[in-house]
């Protein structure tokens, strides 16, 4: 065999090889997707668990997301901090606000959207409820950090947060608990649900679940690139020895 034709069945062998193993990843990264996206399914469908059941839930493996949950308090309307969103195409809010338990413990539940005009509580006083509410929502993991390095800080003096901070909401709602913040609030959030709402803002049901899937066709894509290699390959050492 020639040199030049073994280095190019090396240079195939390799190619194709890595090609194929991009390929198996894309279809274990897909039973993965398919995995989470059942397991998100099945518990934000399944019967709502009481707020002490997620409590324990979160105190074994800090894992909650998507859960379905219900809950009863009383809402402070004085502490409202606001997550900036757009829905739509309509630039907004997600109003987080703290629900006072029957305990004394504070649940911050996200409460839904109100499109910028109306995050004056003045324009939307019919959705200030008062006594004990009664809400059934999912219940979300407060992420630890920023989820990356471009989005902005949160501007606590100005209320306007791009990530949700739980220990900076909770530190604004109640700054004289100081450290013993996570003895008084629960160190997750709760979605309202879509029945939670009263007036016409905010509106409950804002959870965003979508779990892009395209691990099926990048998988085709790379076993497609690793087949045109080595018919492309093969092709031109049988043309060049055929020319010999």
């Amino acid at each position: 065999m020639r040199l030049s034709t073994f280095i190019i069945l090396a240079c195939m062998a390799a190619g194709i090889s890595f090609l194929s193993t991009l390929g198996f990843w894309q279809l274990k990264r897909l039973a993965w997707k398919e995995n989470l996206i059942q397991s998100v399914e099945d518990r934000r469908k399944s019967e709502p668990k009481s707020l002490d059941e997620i409590a324990i839930l979160w105190q074994q493996n800090r894992d909650v997301d998507f859960m379905a949950v219900k809950v009863s308090g009383t809402y402070d309307h004085s502490k409202e901090q606001f997550y900036y969103v757009t829905k739509a195409g309509v630039a907004g809010w997600h109003v987080f606000t703290p629900l006072t338990l029957v305990n004394g413990r504070i649940l911050i539940v996200n409460r839904g959207f109100v499109p910028d005009p109306y995050k004056d509580q003045s324009k939307r006083m019919g959705g200030l409820t008062t006594g004990v509410v009664n809400i059934v929502g999912l219940a979300r993991n407060a992420p630890s950090q920023k989820p990356n390095s471009f989005v902005p800080n949160n501007n606590l003096e100005k209320n306007v947060y791009h990530w949700k901070s739980i220990t900076q909401m909770a530190s604004q709602m109640s700054r004289h608990l100081g450290g013993k913040m996570e003895t008084n609030f629960h160190m997750f959030f709760v979605d309202a649900g879509e029945n939670s709402s009263t007036g016409n803002y905010p509106q409950g049901g804002s959870t965003r679940i979508s779990f892009p899937n395209s691990h099926l066709s990048y998988a085709f894509t790379w076993f497609g690139l690793a087949f045109a290699l080595l018919g492309v390959g093969s092709y031109f050492l049988y043309s060049r020895n055929k020319q010999n």
